[in-house]
């Protein structure tokens, strides 16, 4: 297994704990400190950063990062659908699983997006209930409202 490396990155909703390896994005962990960030890091962290700069600078809508998360089949499958959901809109726990060909899986889908490893990035905050509820974000749902807001004023 590769070495892995962290850095912090200070957002608007917070630290973030950015974790990668020399082939792509591992995770990012919402954090309430910093600590000093290593001195080598691989690009793959460097541009994850700067990409956060711009997506938090109203001025980036995509991400074009490498990433690594682990996860089972399924959730993986779950979090590459989570990928598609355009910025700036939401979708239901219940339209993934449809699109995944697994209508009745929406629990699985509600586990796996709530297991997601690289949130913004994997923007499971897109994901709302089918009532139209902001439920389920790890982050806490401030965040979610934060991320979501944030996201449609740039599209106005």
């Amino acid at each position: 297994m590769s070495k892995l490396f962290e850095t912090w990155y200070k957002s608007e909703i917070g630290f973030l704990k950015i974790t990668g390896t020399t082939e792509g994005i591992c995770g990012i962990d919402f954090t309430e400190f910093k600590k000093a960030p290593h001195n080598q890091r691989p690009d793959c962290l460097s541009d994850c950063c700067k990409q956060l700069d711009d997506y938090f600078g109203n001025s980036r809508t995509t991400f074009d990062l490498r990433l690594k998360p682990a996860g089972t089949p399924f959730q993986i499958s779950v979090w590459n659908q989570l990928l598609n959901i355009p910025f700036g809109t939401t979708s239901t726990y219940l339209d993934v699983a449809r699109v995944l060909g697994k209508e009745k899986a929406v629990r699985a889908v509600g586990a796996a997006n709530g297991r997601n490893p690289i949130p913004i990035i994997i923007p499971c905050h897109r994901v709302i209930g089918s009532n139209g509820a902001l439920i389920g974000f790890g982050g806490g749902i401030w965040r979610k409202e934060f991320l979501l807001k944030h996201e449609k004023a740039l599209l106005l």
